[in-house]
């Protein structure tokens, strides 16, 4: 088999030869590309620019500006193509896009719904960036709201990308929507212990912590007759509502409260059970019309309590009691 080098190096003359002729093309083509992305840029930046002076609808302007920079950029795309490859026509690509639309709009179905969710978001803004949110079972700052997606960052350090379609379909809490947030804690005390005391002491303990607002003023609930305790809803507000600001006033507030009860003698209970063993407690224990199920004595009579020495005395009265019945029957079956 015969190579001829010489067709070769034609060949490779030739193609030498178009590069360097296609070089004031590519040259003009890049320099074009470069001018649209600055354009771009410059687009992005001054909307960012001109919304944070505004400060409303500040993410709107942001994702408005990735948008239009990216709109730049295609455009770009497609002045440069047309520089370089002088066949190439923009109206091609386009009409090329315009057939497969519906195709791509069945493969893009999600991609586009998260894109109008997020429009929307931006729009209506039911959050910022920098606020607290609790979606699902996620907690944490948010960091980023784009057209797709919204990142929020995790108090334990971890990112998480969470879908707009979700976060506009489903219900999101805002825990600094307001510049004052109320918290709440349940203590409960002995079921002996005197409630209106304890409620003052309580509320003594929680004006005394640095941090909890005058107005509106701390309070105490009874919210339950529990198993072993009364359970007093101890409520107070802070600001800023953050959660690490929020958990630090809390500690020193259950701190507060621990002390003030324990050092006053209010029980702070712990889970216990009172079994009563009936006909060894009262005497009418085992009488259902007049036997009690607990111990508080109100305003009426206290029975007596029964005591081993009561129950060895009524075993002993039981054989004079059978004696008296049987004589007392022959007696009336004379009659």
């Amino acid at each position: 088999m015969n190579f001829d080098i010489s067709t070769a190096w034609d060949k490779i003359g030739q193609m030498i030869n178009g590069v360097i002729a296609a070089l004031p093309n590519l040259v003009l083509a890049l320099l074009a590309f470069g001018l649209f992305y600055a354009v771009a840029k410059g687009i992005k930046t001054g909307v960012a620019r001109f919304t944070e002076r505004r400060r409303r609808h500040r993410n709107l302007g942001l994702a408005l500006g990735r948008v239009a920079q990216w709109i730049v950029i295609f455009i770009g795309v497609l002045v440069a193509l047309s520089i370089v490859i002088p066949s190439f026509k923009a109206g091609d690509l386009i009409e090329l896009l315009g057939i497969g639309s519906v195709a791509i709009g069945f493969a893009f179905r999600d991609i586009l719904q998260n894109f109008l969710a997020g429009v929307l978001l931006l729009l209506t803004e039911p959050f910022r960036v920098g606020d607290q949110i609790v979606v699902g079972s996620f907690e944490g700052t948010v960091e980023d709201i784009q057209t797709r997606a919204t990142m929020i960052r995790t108090y334990d350090g971890r990112r998480v990308v969470i879908p707009n379609g979700k976060l506009f379909t489903e219900s999101v809490t805002v825990n600094t929507a307001f510049d004052r947030r109320r918290l709440e804690y349940d203590v409960g005390i002995g079921c002996g212990d005197d409630i209106d005391r304890a409620r003052e002491l309580i509320l003594e303990a929680v004006r005394g912590v640095k941090g909890v607002l005058e107005d509106p003023p701390p309070d105490v609930l009874v919210v339950k007759l529990a198993d072993f305790s009364v359970n007093l809803r101890t409520r107070w507000w802070v600001t800023p509502p953050r959660r690490a600001d929020a958990l630090d006033l809390q500690d020193q507030v259950l701190q507060a409260i621990k002390r003030t009860l324990t050092a006053n003698g209010i029980d702070i209970p712990f889970p216990t059970h009172q079994v009563l063993f009936h006909d060894q407690t009262e005497e009418h224990d085992g009488d259902r019309a007049r036997q009690r199920e607990g111990w508080p004595a109100g305003q009426g009579t206290v029975p007596r309590p029964r005591g081993i020495a009561d129950a060895l005395n009524r075993f002993t009265e039981l054989p004079a009691r059978r004696d008296t019945t049987d004589q007392a029957q022959p007696a009336n079956g004379g009659q």
